[in-house]
């Protein structure tokens, strides 16, 4: 078996500007055979630099796949130092994935908070390759103003076959924006679905999934048709130095794709 700790080297094909800070990047992987499932995630790094855990942000095509990631600690803004050409090192895919498979021929509610879209969109790429397989599919998205948007291109494409629901927190009185301001959660109150024919995956803070949980529930919906993403401190990924761990769950292996209910009860949840 090989050794789950030894990265693998992965070539950038291209990176594009989404926003100020977040940049999304196309990799190329050579020398092996690589699968993944929407929602599972990779350790991205450098040799002395470190390794921060990135979910995939796009399905894999003849080893190719994209990373989305946002500048924010030392490895990532070493990465954001990165050009076409340059090498990445990663290991993965490691953890548990959007339960697609389980959820054919029902409606799917997928709810999104601000970088919590990248995780999603592999999600809708798969659908959107099987969509007479899945009845209604509903994208609910928020982020804190129109520059912060992510995929803006893509946004068309999707409406051609989802409903697609746009929030943000504030806008500036020179900025047109034609969709929802505020809460995401209020989006919820626009979308009329039949919770014993609907699943819903959410990823984002979790704050907002708190509230967007809660909000499902007071719409009829089960902790059993509610599936929530987290992403915390994980350091190995195969759930060895327990960085990670959330109650009796590591999230690098049990997760980061869980049911509502198998987080909720533990005391350092938010949700």
């Amino acid at each position: 078996m090989k050794n789950p700790l030894i990265p693998f080297k992965a070539v950038i094909t291209d990176i594009k500007l989404e926003t100020t800070d977040i940049r999304t990047y196309s990799l190329l992987l050579r020398d092996a055979v690589y699968k993944t499932k929407p929602g599972q995630f990779n350790m991205v790094g450098y040799p002395g630099v470190g390794e921060a855990p990135i979910s995939l942000s796009s399905v894999v095509c003849e080893n190719r796949f994209q990373h989305t990631i946002k500048a924010v600690g030392r490895v990532t803004k070493f990465i954001e130092r990165l050009r076409e050409g340059d090498e990445l090192f990663l290991r993965g895919p490691y953890g548990s994935s959007w339960p697609l498979e389980s959820t054919i021929g029902k409606d799917i509610l997928l709810i999104a908070g601000g970088l919590g879209i990248a995780p999603m969109r592999p999600v809708i790429q798969e659908i959107l390759t099987k969509r007479n397989s899945f009845g209604n599919v509903t994208l609910i998205y928020g982020t804190r103003r129109p520059d912060t948007l992510l995929f803006k291109n893509e946004l068309d494409v999707w409406r051609k076959d989802a409903m697609v629901l746009l929030a943000v927190d504030e806008v500036t009185p020179c900025t047109i924006w034609a969709y929802h301001v505020g809460l995401v959660t209020e989006l919820l109150d626009k979308v009329s679905f039949n919770v014993e024919k609907t699943f819903a995956f959410i990823c984002g803070p979790e704050i907002m999934m708190r509230f967007i949980s809660r909000g499902l529930f007071l719409r009829g919906f089960l902790p059993s048709r509610v599936y929530v993403s987290l992403e915390r401190r994980m350091k190995c990924g195969i759930g060895q130095c327990g960085h990670c761990q959330h109650g009796s769950k590591f999230v690098c292996k049990d997760g980061p794709v869980f049911l509502y209910k198998e987080v909720s009860r533990f005391p350092d949840s938010l949700l």
